[in-house]
Order: C-alpha cells, then structure tokens, then sequence
C-alpha cells in the first residue's frame, strides 16, 4: 500500500486575503517567472530537473490504470473565505464567527466551510479514488477561487487542521508535499473547462432538478469512451449554475448533503467498474 503525501506545516502569518482578480494575476506573475528561468537552463540542469520532478509524484497504482475510465470531481460554491477577525486572518465559519458576521451584514447560515471539508473526504476516501480511478478533483469557492486538490493528498480530518490548511492555501496560492518539490493544493486560473479533458460530459446535480435518476442506471449507460465529470454544490443553500453543464440531475426524492450525493455517485461508478 502506497501512503498519502503529507502536507507540510506552516507558522501562519499575516498575509494579504486576495481576491479572484489579484490570484489570478499572482498566477500570471509566476508563470512568467517560471519562463524566463527555464530559458536559462542548459541542457544538463533541464534533464535532473526531470529525474527530480519524476521523484516528486507519488501515484497510487501503476502507470497502466492510465489506459482506463476515470472521473473528475469539481465542487461549486465552497465557502471557503479568508478575512481578518482581530489580529490575525482566520477562514470563516458560521460558530466561530457569527458576530463578526452580522457586524458585517452577512448571514452566518452561508459561511460553512464543513460542507467541503466533508465533500473532499468523502471523495478522497472512497474505493474509486484509492483504486486509481479519480483523475482530479477541484474546487471553487464562492468567490471564485478555483484550486485543485491531487487524489493522492492526505486532507486532514479535524476542521481545525483542515481551517488551517485553507487558510494557508488562500494565502500562499499553492500548498507543497513535505521534503518534496510536489505541490498538493494550488490555486489555478479559471475557467475550469480548460482542464477537463476532450470528450467530458459535465453532470450537474440538485434536488431541485426534474429529472430524478437512479444513479447507478444512469452511469451504467454512459460509454466508457466518454469522460465523466461531475459537479456537486458544497454550499449550505441554493444550487449550481445550469449552463455550465451537459445534464442537471436529481439522485434522491429528498434533499442530499453533498457527501452523501459524492457517495452515492461513488458507489453508482464502483458498481459499474466493478471496484470492490
């Protein structure tokens, strides 16, 4: 058994929240620097870059799964926002914060960074991602952040330590494996269709959708050839955005959190590739 990457602990400090434009703009900055260092590089240094980055990864099942269907995981909506309370920056929740919020005209019901926290979990501990099957997984905030999250990472399980994992990710960008040049968590630019593969076929879902499926005939009718993305809300209300994707659909009669919709899905996928 191959173990998950861990994530490398960080002091926090007093950092800038940056919004969707200036990430992005980050991003854009790094990227050019990123350019200009690679055409300095003489062959010999480009060629134990390469030994290094090949180093680097830890896949979870050999190179020849790549040849099979996998899925991809995109969560819409996450609150996941970062503001100063007091002295220090702090990712906001609805029971540690609920003063500091309606100081600030907001609904506390919204801020509930516990639903994605539970959604990761949910897909990163299921036999589809352990068995290889799950290509990516990512997530965008209310804001717009867009970050992706590799399959092999290890989130951590108490809302603390993942709190301070966001809160780091928000305000470094990227988050790295320890002793490892890997980055496990990044913030990427949007939109995130520029990621999906050829061939994808965006299912979104909400219990207010008309169309109600059995999720696992639903799946089992799709084409192997055909590359499933799926797109789940992990807010606490309110639904996705119906034209961003192929199909809008409904799993259950009654309302679903987003880790028991990631399950059912996950289970509807085992059935169907036969995951045990």
């Amino acid at each position: 058994m191959v173990r998950s990457s861990a994530i490398k602990g960080h002091k926090r400090k007093k950092e800038k929240n940056y919004d969707k434009e200036e990430i992005e703009q980050h991003i854009e900055e790094e990227e050019t620097t990123k350019k200009l260092r690679t055409s300095a590089v003489t062959p010999d240094e480009e060629k134990a870059e390469e030994v290094v980055d090949e180093l680097a990864g830890i896949p979870i099942v050999p190179s020849d799964q790549n040849t099979k269907a996998r899925v991809i995981f995109i969560l819409e909506k996450a609150s996941l926002e970062v503001a100063k309370v007091g002295k220090s920056y702090q990712l906001l929740n609805s029971d540690d914060h609920a003063n500091f919020l309606r100081r600030n005209n907001r609904n506390p019901a919204d801020y509930r960074p516990d639903i994605a926290h539970q959604a990761i979990l949910a897909i990163l501990d299921s036999p589809i991602n352990k068995s290889g099957r799950l290509q990516a997984l990512y997530v965008r905030t209310e804001k717009g952040v867009l970050f992706e999250v590799k399959p092999h990472v290890r989130i951590p399980r108490t809302y603390r330590r993942f709190s301070g994992i966001m809160l780091q990710l928000l305000q470094k960008l990227s988050i790295t494996a320890v002793g490892k040049r890997e980055k496990l968590l990044r913030v990427i630019k949007n939109p995130v269709n520029q990621y999906l593969p050829i061939n994808s076929r965006k299912i979104g879902f909400s219990y207010s959708s008309e169309k109600l499926v059995d999720m696992r005939d639903y799946v089992a009718a799709v084409n192997n050839d055909v590359n499933l993305v799926f797109m789940v809300g992990a807010m606490a209300h309110g639904k996705i955005d119906k034209e961003h994707v192929d199909d809008f659909i409904a799993v259950s009669g009654y309302p679903l959190s987003a880790a028991c919709c990631i399950s059912r899905i996950c289970g509807a996928l085992e059935q169907k590739w036969k995951i045990l």
